[in-house]
């Protein structure tokens, strides 16, 4: 009988194993070679509170200290920053999985995602961008505010694949795709381009950069949680 178990359950695997491919061929990982995720929660949330998130990548989080002081008292402000990138088919996971473990439900987000994953064409990435925007919504109840922030512009010396042509084709799709839902954009990206100049590495951007965007951003949650009330 146990043999006869395992047989089947190789048999399965094997036929399991000829399908796997045919779904591999949807959409593939593209791994950096280094990756990671920033998770960060308020210490004592006020339940009387509504709860924020920024989700995005390492300028987000740059700049999610200053829209944490600037929302102190209105909100409880949670961050969830990764190097994945639409495209890559583990990121609707990756924001499931940390909707489960928070286990609160957020009024608003302010999220982006652009400035990762440039093996990933910008076909790939309009392409996926559906499915990533659904999994944010999935975070948030029905009367809940999003706000896409469009992808901060780049040095002339960023490497790795980040050049502004391609942050504007990606900002282009994105911002074509969250407008006909009637989602609000926060343009870090015009708000960054007239600070080329605070910029602290080809990518990112210093202490006083951070304060602008984090000022801004915080600007679109204020109006937002107001018009939830």
């Amino acid at each position: 009988m146990v043999r006869e178990s395992v047989l089947a359950v190789s048999s399965m695997f094997f036929c399991m194993a000829g399908v796997l491919p045919l779904h591999a061929q949807k959409a593939s990982s593209i791994p950096e070679e280094i990756e990671w995720t920033w998770e960060v929660r308020p210490v004592k949330p006020d339940m009387n509170l509504p709860n924020v998130l920024l989700l995005g990548d390492s300028i987000t989080r740059n700049y999610f200290p200053e829209v944490k002081k600037d929302l102190a008292g209105m909100a409880n402000v949670y961050l969830m920053a990764s190097s994945t990138c639409v495209g890559d088919p583990r990121l609707p996971g990756q924001i499931a999985e940390f909707g489960v473990m928070e286990h609160v439900q957020f009024a608003v987000v302010h999220f982006n995602n652009g400035m990762h994953g440039w093996e990933y064409s910008e076909a790939e990435y309009e392409k996926a961008f559906p499915a990533f925007l659904r999994s944010v919504q999935r975070l948030t109840g029905s009367h809940a505010k999003l706000i896409w922030a469009t992808t901060t512009p780049v040095r002339n010396d960023a490497t790795g694949g980040a050049t502004n042509p391609r942050i504007d084709a990606r900002n282009a799709i994105a911002n074509a795709l969250v407008t006909t839902q009637g989602i609000v954009i926060d343009d870090q990206h015009a708000l960054m381009e007239k600070h080329t100049e605070l910029h602290r590495d080809a990518v990112h951007f210093d202490d006083a950069g951070a304060t602008l965007q984090g000022d801004q951003a915080a600007g679109f949650v204020r109006d937002a949680l107001r018009s939830a009330r």
